[in-house]
Parts: C-alpha cells; structure tokens; sequence
C-alpha cells in the first residue's frame, strides 16, 4: 500500500508538527497541500484543490477542525482527525482519530488504506 502520488492536504497549527509530517508524507512520495494552520486557511483549501485525502489538526488554535472537516465531507475526501485531546463530536465517529504525536507507520498505512493506495 502507498500514498505515492497522493494530493494530501494538511491542516495543522503547529509548526514544527506540520513540518515533521510533511517529512514523513514525502518521504512516501506524496504531493502536499498547506500546511494550512488556521481555519480559514484550512476551510480555502479544503474547498477549492484537488485532494486525494487530508490530515486534519482537530484543534486550530483554539478554532475547531469540524468545519473543515464538513466540507471534505461534502466533498467526498477522505481524511483522518489528528488530535492530542482525543475526543471528537459524534458526527465524526466513523472517521479515524490519529493521537500526537503521529505513530508515522499507522498515518502512511491509514492514508494509503483511505485513497485506495
């Protein structure tokens, strides 16, 4: 399985997070989006680029990821939440909840089992 090739966008606050997750997405070859660190950021690209999948930051500073998380929804984008609380609102139950720090082999394998890769 691989995410080679794969539009990833990522949403996230932190910039050292990002930028360590951005490492580990290229290192399998995928194509990045953002990093987008704020809600408005993440809601524009969100809406209007080509995506394959998404790594979304439940918590923006201080914003909430959920109407990010929506509008990859009503996309059909596929995307995992990644969060150091661990909880997120019941509509997202069925999505995949990643703690931080990322375990980097279960991010790859879970986005390469979302893009069908």
């Amino acid at each position: 399985m691989t995410i080679a090739g794969k539009r990833i966008l990522i949403v996230e606050d932190e910039f050292i997070v990002a930028a360590m997750l951005g490492d580990i997405l290229e290192d399998e070859g995928a194509v990045l989006l953002g990093p987008a660190g704020t809600l408005a950021e993440g809601l524009a690209l969100a809406g209007g680029e080509a995506l394959d999948a998404a790594v979304l930051d439940w918590n923006l500073g201080g914003e909430p990821g959920a109407p990010i998380a929506r509008a990859l929804r009503e996309r059909g984008v596929p995307f995992v939440i990644a969060t150091g609380y661990g909880v997120v609102q019941d509509e997202f139950s069925g999505v995949t909840v990643l703690s931080k720090p990322y375990q980097p082999g279960a991010l790859v394998a879970e986005l390469a089992r979302l893009t069908g890769g």
